[in-house]
């Protein structure tokens, strides 16, 4: 009886212990999540862009998270599929208006035949303009180019990168 006693008193007293109070979190996480998804980014009646993504998160401040990978399709102005851009994981930045791929990035112009392969690659869409510092390659119907480091065009119609190595031919303006 005086062991039980005991025991009793002992859980009152913890039962009383005053409780901490912790201040409340925010939450940073993301406020919507889609899956499967598939956009289309029209001007006058044409589709300039087509955007699928298996799941995508959007955050307070307007960024989108694309975890599972990215694919995008560009049309010229006669509705033509120009280009396509492909990554395994993808973020847009929504106060620079800017977009991020990462792992296995690939951007096909399909109009001229060239691949770029990189493992990070930045767009700004309002500039029209894609790079990277990261190792590129750039397959064209009869080079392949090595850098590391690259400005250019996002329809790669023009670009620089800052160490090239491989296999070219230089061509003399005249």
């Amino acid at each position: 009886m005086r062991i039980t006693f005991i025991l009793l008193l002992a859980l009152n007293l913890y039962a009383c212990a005053p409780v901490e109070n912790k201040e409340p979190q925010e939450y940073k996480g993301p406020l919507r999540e889609v899956e499967n998804m598939e956009l289309f980014y029209t001007e006058d009646n044409l589709v300039k862009v087509k955007m699928k993504a298996a799941l995508v998160y959007e955050f307070i401040e307007g960024d989108r998270e694309f975890p599972k990978g990215i694919y995008m399709e560009f049309y010229d102005v006669s509705g033509r599929l120009e280009s396509t851009l492909k990554a395994n994981h993808a973020y847009f930045f929504k106060k620079e208006n800017q977009w991020r791929g990462r792992g296995d990035v690939v951007v096909k112009n399909l109009i001229k035949d060239e691949q770029l392969n990189t493992e990070e690659l930045f767009w700004k869409p309002i500039d029209k303009k894609i790079f990277t510092e990261k190792f590129v390659t750039i397959r064209q119907q009869t080079d392949v180019i090595y850098g590391q480091g690259m400005n250019a065009k996002q329809d790669l119609s023009d670009f620089e990168m800052k160490t090239v190595t491989g296999d070219f031919e230089m061509k003399e303006n005249q």
